[in-house]
């Protein structure tokens, strides 16, 4: 196995165990775990065993950690826990069951210029929510972005993010994926919340185009595209591509910082405003020079290269056009005589004078009308126009949202967009909304609206009713359990159990067939297989065969039985018994040895008997008997059995 899978079976803070790997950053491994306290699945991000030891790195990590946890919103993924076990560093986030955007791109292709807004509605309103907590994600791309199954996307990996009150030119390195990064990025610039309004219009572009604006040989022939090249129209790439849709996109990647749009809630609006009307187009004015008509009149221009540039600066410049007047219609006049020199002198003159005169008339002519022109269209209603009362945010809470949704009066100033989840409140009813009620909103633009998120009930879950888990696994039937509802708690008791086989149920709280409610705790009593008592063997010697069975059956012990040859004891009678006054687990087997009576005679004595026969066996068994009685007879019986039996106890 890889060292960095030691973390595999592992459990941080007696909480988190972890399960297995699913992701590798840029400094942190990604993990799948499970949260013992409140039993459910979660991420876990640990630091690089690499990088553990190096301050920078730990300072970014911890970076990460300040503000991801700022952050809640329902398009960012959650950070549950920010902790250190045994010296590994790690954060606890939500586990998003889903693909990354650029799986999806890669896997569809072109994407439908509707689902391109679908999400892009949504990557932006994260970014308004961590904008407005001062955090910069600086690294925002496909692989960064999560599709869930319902269609709903979440942001992750701030693992480069820095809060804006600690933001510094950056002088060591641009950082983020350089395809998506923004031109003050590639140039090691400031960077502030327009640099992920770049990423973002970079991201739109490959959805409306299944294709990068910018592409090289290496990373620094991109990051220079980013800064000099203009890439081409996705209209010129895919005709399906609305007009306005396009505008805001190559408006988000406008290569001056100045010229973006200004915060991730103005590119919010114009999305709205084309969604709702997708045939509207944005002439983007530039900041000295004023927004051109909506209809070009003007011949097609090719931009000038670096060469034509040069050559028009070192060129004269053209000759001025002479005023042309109109003639004035004069009776026939005798020709005059050539004039002299003073003359001529005294002609060019007056000439001069009265084009002078002209020029001062038209100019003024000209501020006149510019002046009539502004006041009717635009300072007349600056100066007359009373200033527009703020408007109150309603209480929508405990409201049907269908009957909100579809009022005039509501419609007219505000625009709804509403998440479900389930809770006790009736199906469809609103139970949560921001702003809040009661806060003061500035009065939106004219054909602009206020943005509210509802958040609708989807109605109290269904009823559980407990299943039967007796005799199933307890690790198998707490899996089942959770499978049904996650926000299960377990108690989990093991206990001893005659008849339910080891590490199998054999009760639970509630019992089956009951109502099980959500978020309890369900606790699971499983066995440890039966208990078994210590008891002493019984010294049996001189007992019978039935004798010693029943006293060793009531003791709880099973008894070994084998013969040996015996000069004095009856057949069947106790002669030894293995461990006898030890104390053994109950159910042990315990060797007894019986006489079988005296040896058999030989039909052919030796001529010469012993003259001195053993007359006394031993009367003392051995002194130290095995404490584990053994499971066979010994190999070699004793050829001359005692002739006298012990005597026998009864």
């Amino acid at each position: 196995m890889d060292s960095v899978d030691k973390f595999l079976g592992k459990v941080l803070d007696n909480r988190y165990e972890i399960l297995e790997r699913i992701g590798v950053g840029g400094m942190a491994l990604v993990y799948k775990a499970r949260c013992h306290r409140l039993n459910r699945l979660v991420a876990i991000k640990i630091l690089k065993e690499e990088f553990s030891n190096d301050e920078e790195f730990r300072r970014r990590f911890h970076t990460e950690s300040q503000a991801v946890a700022m952050l809640s919103h329902p398009n960012i993924v959650a950070v549950y826990d920010v902790s250190r076990s045994d010296n590994v560093e790690y954060i606890v986030m939500e586990l998003i069951e889903g693909i990354t955007l650029k799986q999806y791109i890669n896997r569809k292709g072109l994407l439908n210029w509707k689902e391109a807004l679908h999400f892009t509605t949504q990557i932006t309103k994260a970014l308004s929510h961590a904008h407005s907590r001062g955090i910069i994600h600086r690294d925002i791309k496909p692989h960064n972005i999560m599709i869930l199954k319902d269609g709903s996307v979440k942001v992750a990996d701030f693992g480069i993010a820095r809060l804006l009150s600690m933001q510094n030119t950056l002088t060591q390195e641009a950082l983020g994926s350089v395809h998506y990064i923004s031109p003050e990025q590639a140039k090691g610039g400031y960077v502030d919340a327009r640099s992920d309004i770049y990423s973002v219009g970079v991201v739109m572009y490959e959805m409306l185009t299944s294709r990068l604006p910018f592409v090289g040989d290496s990373a620094v022939s991109v990051a220079i595209q980013h800064i000099s090249a203009i890439p081409l129209m996705p209209r010129d790439i895919n005709p399906d591509v609305p007009e306005g849709l396009e505008d805001i996109t190559m408006h988000a990647m406008e290569p001056n910082i100045g010229l973006r749009f200004t915060t991730a809630d103005e590119m919010l609006i114009d999305l709205e405003e084309f969604r709702k009307n997708p045939s509207i187009t944005f002439n983007y004015a530039l900041p000295d020079r004023p927004r051109q008509s909506s209809v070009d009149d003007q011949p097609t221009r090719v931009l000038p290269t670096d060469a034509v540039l040069k050559a028009e600066r070192k060129a004269p410049p053209p000759p001025r056009s002479p005023v042309t007047r109109s003639p004035i219609a004069r009776k026939p006049a005798a020709q005059k005589p050539e004039m002299d020199k003073e003359e001529y002198r005294a002609s060019n003159k007056r000439a001069k004078s009265t084009s002078t005169l002209i020029g001062i008339f038209a100019i003024v002519v000209f501020l006149i009308v510019v002046a009539i022109f502004m006041w009717n269209f635009m300072l007349r209603d600056i100066f007359t126009t009373s200033p527009r009362p703020p408007i109150t945010i309603p209480n929508f809470v405990g409201r049907r949202y269908d009957h909100v949704a579809n009022d005039d009066v509501y419609l007219a100033l505000f625009n709804f967009n509403a998440t479900h989840r389930n809770s006790p409140e009736p199906e469809g009813t609103v139970i949560e909304q921001s702003p809040p009620a009661g806060r003061e909103q500035s009065a939106p633009l004219e054909g602009r609206r206020i943005n509210v998120e509802l958040t609708v009930s989807l109605g109290e879950l269904p009823p559980l009713t407990m299943p039967n888990l007796i005799n199933r696994d307890f690790r198998q039937a707490r899996d089942d359990l959770l499978a049904m509802d996650d926000t299960l708690r377990f108690d989990l008791q093991p206990g001893h159990h005659e008849d339910i086989t080891m590490d199998h149920v054999f009760e639970t709280v509630p019992v089956a067939g009951a109502t099980l409610v959500r978020g309890s705790t369900v606790t699971i009593r499983y066995s440890t297989g039966p208990e078994r008592r210590m008891v002493e063997i019984p010294d049996l010697i001189g007992h019978t065969r039935a004798s010693a069975q029943s006293i060793l059956d009531s003791a709880n012990l099973s008894p070994r039985f084998v013969h040996y040859p015996h000069n004095t004891a009856p057949v069947d009678t106790v002669i030894f018994v293995h461990g006898a006054g030890t104390r053994v687990p109950e159910r042990s087997q315990v060797t007894v040895h019986l006489s079988s009576g005296p040896p058999e005679v030989p039909t052919d004595p030796p001529t010469d008997p012993p003259t001195d026969p053993p007359t006394d066996p031993p009367t003392d068994p051995p002194t130290d008997p095995p404490t584990d009685p053994p499971t066979d007879p010994p190999t070699d019986p004793p050829t001359a059995p005692p002739t006298d039996p012990p005597p026998a106890h009864e």
